[in-house]
């Protein structure tokens, strides 16, 4: 006793038309049949920056993005002040680095002000603006920005000042940095009140100074 056999089907020439303009056509009992990948353009490493090379004054501002975690909580439920005010170390570093194309070092911080609080969860928006530049400074305008991401409007939590000098390494010494000039009035109002809220906060040094070391 034989094995029965198994007719094939006859594909007709209409079948086959409509199969054609399917993404995977399977034929017959046969392996499907994947449309084959396009190749990509082979990467241009003539235009990849070289080692070593320094974009500078390119970057004038930047924003980090991010949801702030429990692990950010101070003893009142919200984010601690400090783990704040490392986010802005943090961005105006990132942003001194893109405009100077240096390592940069913090030298001072003026006008902070807490506005509101960031909660946990809370979706945290940090940017920094470049808005005066000295021989080797670079004074950023930071703001940080919080809402709940669930939805609701934003809102300001934390201003300030914050300075950097470029140094041509780690424990070197600074290094002139590309200049800015305020091309707009709101920039130049920007450039005037950095200046004037570190002025104010030298005063403030100085007084204290006073005060801790009487003559």
């Amino acid at each position: 006793m034989g094995f029965p056999t198994r007719r094939r089907k006859q594909w007709s020439a209409a079948e086959a038309g409509k199969n054609t303009d399917k993404t995977i056509v399977r034929a017959r009992r046969g392996p499907a049949v994947l449309p084959r990948m396009q190749p990509t353009a082979p990467t241009n490493m003539h235009n990849a920056p070289k080692k070593g090379h320094r974009m500078s004054g390119q970057q004038r501002e930047l924003e980090f993005r991010f949801l702030a975690e429990p692990t950010d909580v101070n003893y009142g439920g919200k984010v601690h002040g400090g783990v704040v005010m490392k986010w802005i170390d943090q961005a105006g570093y990132a942003a001194a680095l893109g405009w100077s194309g240096r390592y940069s070092v913090t030298v001072a911080v003026g006008g902070i002000r807490f506005v509101a609080p960031v909660r946990i969860g809370d979706l945290v928006t940090v940017s920094a603006k470049l808005v005066h530049t000295g021989t080797t400074s670079m004074h950023f305008s930071v703001d940080v920005h919080a809402r709940d991401p669930m939805g609701g409007g934003e809102r300001l939590c934390t201003h300030c000042v914050i300075v950097f000098v470029a140094m041509d390494e780690a424990e070197g010494a600074p290094v002139p940095v590309p200049s800015w000039v305020p091309q707009s009035d709101d920039d130049r109002r920007l450039s005037e009140y950095a200046t004037q809220v570190m002025a104010l906060s030298k005063g403030i040094e100085q007084t204290v100074a006073r005060y801790r070391d009487p003559a």
